[in-house]
């Protein structure tokens, strides 16, 4: 999906949320929830967009009517030896879609 199609679909309320995917490296990814599907946000030639901040993404979705908005980090426990199995959920913290400026 890509910024275009993103804002149509919040503009005709298909978009549920949207999660800033924090990933090793220290970029994110932008994934849109719509209609019980999950989307990466990509670009004009369909590569994925990497986000820089959170405030990177604030910016790039300025012009966004307001939708839910959330950050999500995984779970470090994942990768680490002797924990008990079991599905462990990311963190998914709600967040403004506005800077607090």
């Amino acid at each position: 999906m890509n910024l275009q199609a993103l804002l149509e679909g919040v503009q005709a309320h298909h978009v549920d949320a949207l999660d800033l995917v924090s990933l090793e490296g220290g970029f994110y990814l932008l994934s849109v929830h719509s209609r019980g599907k999950s989307h990466v946000l990509r670009d004009e030639e369909s590569n994925v967009i990497h986000l820089r901040s959170v405030e990177h993404a604030r910016d790039l979705l300025s012009e966004m009517p307001v939708i839910p908005f959330f950050l999500v980090h995984s779970s470090a426990y994942d990768e680490m030896c002797g924990l008990a199995e079991g599905v462990r959920e990311p963190l998914r913290v709600p967040i403004s879609l506005r800077s607090a400026w």
